[in-house]
């Protein structure tokens, strides 16, 4: 890009505002990226491409060049306009410097900079300068490249001028060091920068963003561009699924400044994956825009099923929950000034932007159908059959619902525990009968209640919601955790604190275990989402010497356990095949006691919604190639096996 010529007009020194200052990041930082944790750490780089971004957005940026550094510092170039370098009139400084030293200053503020921004209220820059060792800047503009250097946010070095470059290219360049003082850890994950940037392609049509590693000995690199912009990131989220018709429908108009996106398209599958962006900024609760694409859905579906006599005139309109089985939908929407609930950007609140999504969607669906109306019919027809199974379950719910109300009518494999508050209490989901037995004798039966389950559960990423309901073992859950699933869920109800999924530690429990995580997800999320969901960590060995026994959770431990206490015939090495094997003082000791067990606590990461569904589809459904592609190219990524 880098090529206008009235660059100095549009977006000069004084359109950089001055809000505040910086001194409160480094004191609290959790205040402005969230957290310290990696995802914190993440976050930095998110910031600065964000600013690229809006350049993008703007119309004056093709590339945005990302490389992690072999020091674990971040470079991020972009061919933008440059951010200005002459002086700001209110504070004496260069624009620059603001930009990175003055919280709340940019472009964002007053018009004239951007029109719409994702940004984090200008706030980004200033606060990954603040949280870095060192950050320095380069900035192309008329003709001259200059730079500046900071340390933990403080100028070291002036604004200066370092040497010419094509006067008809502009663009920035920021590479940051972040501080490990502040972050728990300061390794970048390739990773979770892969799948962000991915998405941040997708949502901005024809902006190239590279991606580089160059730590390991062979780089790694992979470049970013969709021309077909979310229509392609459908297709990217589908994959794995049998689709119903070939089209992504799409549908895009302007009403009152709000530009609308919104691209999906119907498989096989019995859930919904819908995502919904603002600025390019993921909002995982929806909000406005989210309500006036399921309006749109519903209202225009129905009416083309009531005038082509696929439902009849007297017949019950189908819900928004039908028409949307099994869709995969992408909607994004760019506004001036979006309002959101809360700091974290989760939610959006602008009323017009609902008003906005449902009269481009109404409009262009309602067209859309009439042209393809073997397509409407295929999604009519299918929503038909997810009402009658709706219905079943519907019954089955309020049947189990009934039951959860009555303590005397709990599960009668469940062996409760006596404390009535919920915040004391778990329960134990154990496989068999042996493994049962084993923990209903080692628990503390005040606080531990003990749910043994036969067999593996059903994989409920095949079946529709009549069939998971009619599911024994599932409806024994339901009623033991007391809340209920779906529209149905209510968090007051649960009568345990913490849910353990307690299984053998092989392959067939580590199989149980993504049974269990793909129900709890798909139906029950909101488990997960408050931290409720846990994986217990049985031992893999125990090792007896002079009658004092050492356990092993894996083979490097046994390996430590065996070269401090001495490698010789003294040793009895017992590998556990499964729970069973263990006595109940065994059971308590290793995996039961809240004093010496491990637990994994199974959190969902909202940076990475858009690939957790595939994710989830890929291993639990039935397409094997996916499968294969999956693990050949992540098993290098593993590190532990939570979500």
């Amino acid at each position: 890009m880098g090529n206008n010529t009235n660059v100095e007009n549009e977006y000069g020194a004084d359109q950089i505002q001055v809000l505040e200052g910086l001194e409160a990041v480094r004191k609290r930082p959790g205040m402005y990226i969230g957290s310290t944790s990696s995802r914190g750490l993440h976050h930095l780089v998110y910031e600065i491409v964000d600013n690229a971004v809006d350049e993008a957005l703007a119309g004056y940026c093709d590339t945005i060049d990302v490389q992690i550094n072999e020091d674990n510092s971040i470079t991020v170039r972009d061919d933008g306009r440059g951010i200005p370098t002459d002086i700001n009139t209110k504070t004496g400084k260069p624009a620059v410097e603001v930009v990175f030293t003055v919280l709340h200053a940019g472009g964002k503020f007053g018009g004239g900079g951007y029109k719409v921004s994702g940004g984090l209220h200008g706030v980004g820059a200033s606060v990954v300068n603040a949280l870095s060792k060192w950050l320095e800047v380069k900035v192309c503009r008329g003709g001259k490249v200059h730079y500046q250097k900071y340390e933990y946010g403080k100028v070291v070095e002036p604004l200066t001028v370092i040497g010419d470059c094509d006067p008809d290219f502009t663009g920035t360049e920021v590479k940051f060091l972040p501080d490990d003082t502040i972050f728990e850890d300061t390794v970048y994950d390739y990773k979770t920068l892969e799948i962000r940037l991915r998405e941040t392609a997708f949502l901005t049509k024809n902006l190239k963003i590279v991606l580089r590693d160059v730590r390991e000995e062979k780089p790694i690199e992979k470049t970013f561009h969709y021309e077909g912009g979310i229509k392609e990131f459908v297709n990217y989220l589908n994959k794995g699924k049998q689709e119903l018709y070939d089209d992504v429908i799409y549908c895009e108009g302007t009403v009152n400044n709000v530009y609308v996106e919104v691209a999906m398209q119907h498989n096989d599958a019995y859930t919904e994956n819908t995502l919904s962006f603002v600025n390019n900024i993921n909002t995982p609760e929806g909000g406005t825009q989210v309500e006036g694409f399921k309006r749109a859905i519903t209202k225009t579906f129905n009416n083309y099923a009531k005038q082509n006599k696929i439902l009849k005139e007297n017949e019950e309109n189908l819900s928004g929950d039908d028409f949307r089985e099994g869709l995969t939908a992408i909607i994004s929407v760019k506004i001036e000034d979006p309002q959101f609930e809360g700091q974290t950007k989760q939610k959006l609140g602008n009323s017009e932007a609902r008003a906005a999504v449902e009269g481009v969607m109404s409009e262009q669906l309602t067209y859309y159908l009439e042209q393809n109306p073997a397509i409407a019919k295929i999604i009519c027809e299918k929503a038909v059959l997810a009402k009658r199974a709706r219905d079943a379950a519907r019954k089955a719910r309020e049947a189990t619902r009934k039951t959860a109300l009555s303590v005397a009518a709990l599960p009668g494999k469940l062996a409760d525990c006596s404390d009535k508050n919920p915040e004391n209490c778990e329960i134990f989901i154990v496989e068999g009968d042996s493994a049962g037995g084993s923990a209903k004798k080692a628990r503390t039966r005040a606080t531990q209640a003990i749910l043994p389950l036969r067999g593996k559960i059903l994989n409920v990423e095949k079946a529709r919601i009549d069939k998971i309901m009619d599911n024994a073992e599932i409806r024994t859950m339901i009623t033991a955790f007391g809340t209920g699933i779906q529209e149905d869920f209510d968090i007051t109800k649960l009568r345990y604190n913490k849910i353990i999924i307690m299984t053998d530690a092989d392959v067939d429990g580590a199989h149980i275990d993504t049974l269990m995580l793909t129900f709890f997800y798909r139906f029950m999320p909101e488990l997960i989402k408050d931290g409720h969901v846990y994986l217990a960590m049985p031992p893999l060995y125990q090792v007896t010497r002079n009658k004092k026994n050492y356990y092993a959770y894996s083979d490097d431990e046994l390996n430590q356990i065996l070269t401090e206490i001495g490698r010789d015939n003294q040793n009895k090495i017992q590998r556990y095949k499964g729970l069973g094997e263990m006595d109940a003082s065994q059971l308590w000791e290793t995996t039961m006691d809240p004093n010496t067990r491990i637990l994994k606590q199974v959190k969902i990461d909202e940076d990475k919604l858009s690939e957790m569904d595939q994710t989830f589809t890929i291993l639990m459904g039935d397409d094997v190639e996916p499968r294969r592609e999956f693990i050949e190219a992540n098993a290098k990524f593993v590190k532990n096996l939570d979500i």
